[in-house]
């Protein structure tokens, strides 16, 4: 690959797939994406959900921007919720523009419950009064909420976007971008892997020891998460997107897992669900309350997507942003009905347990191991598709495409 090579965008140079923080943005303009990911908006009413774990005090006359944290909260406000009554509704021909606060889940997708809090501290009811009442629904908050507000657009008819997490690095890199750009990259990839029965993952651990995860797939076509979300069709955005995902059909193998407290664990994987965690390094404590969980509830371990992600990003150290980076890979265990899978809240012995839980492999994430090799078999053919955290030949040729 040449750096200057007509054919690829400017962003895919040797220098900034080795540097994305050299990568240049321009401004975030609230404007600019809800315009591009949601055309056409005139005539649309809009309106922000965010989350706290007590919001009736906190939603009221916006009594948590005078605390200390809520980061994600804070930005949705000043970046959203002022944007849009400062100029931003009336340039998209947009109303509306409220923001309403719900009891977090504490979870990764798990369903809402329906109580919602407005500025007034007034209770109101998210199936009455928001879901009907709204075209256009962001949802900014701490942990995703993709899987349940896919679910209730189909049902009530708006389309969204749920950006969780959010802080400064994503606002002005993975929002920033230009998502047609992002789309059309995406679509490319997505192409380049479509219709792959097999995709089978080494992992470098530190002393040399590999181990090998192989997910059947059975030839479905593959999917993307890319941002756009045009027209009048109920519909969700992941933002940043930029990611093209799996529902496998089957895995068996073994793959590392690096736990919140810096422990490492061998999962073994049987039969598409994880069945047992190993130490490697770290606390066996946090390695056995995993195994007691996988135990009492074993749809907790099974895998329910395989992700590659297809932007030039700077690390954001939030995993919405990061799954994203060209030459990342990751796995998700738990619900997978959102990716148009058959795992679905119901099958969980537990409400809580119902979460949609990505395991990324990354450097900045995972630094105890690498992701040596992806190699895809579609038919006769087999390609590589990751090569130690760095875009294949094969991705990069596809990704220069522009016919």
């Amino acid at each position: 690959m040449s750096p200057q090579s007509p054919t690829l965008p400017a962003y895919l140079t040797e220098e900034i797939l080795k540097n994305p923080e050299r990568r240049e943005f321009p401004p975030f303009e609230l404007a600019r994406l809800l315009g591009t990911v949601f055309e056409p908006t005139d005539g649309c009413r809009i309106c922000i959900l965010t989350d706290f774990e007590e919001p009736a005090g906190l939603m009221q006359e916006f009594a948590f921007l005078k605390e200390e944290g809520f980061e994600v909260q804070k930005n949705a406000h000043q970046h959203f919720f002022e944007a849009l009554h400062e100029g931003v509704m009336a340039k998209l021909g947009m109303r509306g523009g409220e923001m309403f606060a719900y009891r977090s889940t504490m979870g990764s997708n798990l369903d809402f419950a329906d109580e919602v809090w407005d500025v007034q501290g007034q209770e109101l009811s998210l199936d009455r009064d928001i879901y009907p009442n709204y075209d256009l629904i962001l949802c900014i908050s701490t942990f995703s909420a993709t899987a349940p507000l896919t679910a209730k657009c189909k049902e009530f008819g708006f389309r969204g976007a749920t950006m969780h997490g959010m802080n400064d690095v994503i606002l002005n890199s993975g929002l920033a971008v230009d998502y047609n750009e992002v789309s059309a990259d995406a679509e490319r990839m997505r192409f380049a892997m479509t219709g792959a029965d097999t995709m089978e993952i080494d992992f470098a651990l530190e002393g040399g020891r590999v181990l090998t995860a192989s997910l059947e797939l059975g030839g479905q076509d593959a999917q993307k998460s890319h941002g756009l979300c045009k027209g009048r069709a109920p519909d969700i955005a992941n933002l940043p997107a930029g990611e093209v995902y799996f529902v496998p059909q089957d895995a068996n193998g073994q793959f590392p897992m690096k736990y919140e407290d810096g422990t490492l664990g061998v999962l073994e994987v049987v039969n598409r669900d994880v069945v047992k965690s190993t130490l490697i390094e770290g606390h066996q404590e946090t390695i056995d309350a995993h195994n007691a969980r996988l135990a009492d509830d074993p749809m907790t371990g099974t895998l329910g997507e395989l992700g590659f992600g297809t932007q030039v990003l700077p690390v954001s150290y939030q995993d919405i942003q990061d799954e994203k980076v060209l030459g990342t890979c990751h796995l998700a265990t738990g619900r997978d009905d959102h990716l148009g899978g058959d795992i679905v809240p119901e099958m969980f012995k537990k409400h809580e347990n119902s979460t949609h839980d990505d395991i990324l492999f990354a450097p900045h994430k995972t630094p105890n191991f690498m992701v040596k090799e992806v190699r895809m078999k579609r038919g006769d053919q087999e390609e590589v598709i990751i090569e130690n955290f760095r875009p294949s030949q094969y991705v990069m040729e596809a990704l220069s495409r522009r016919d």
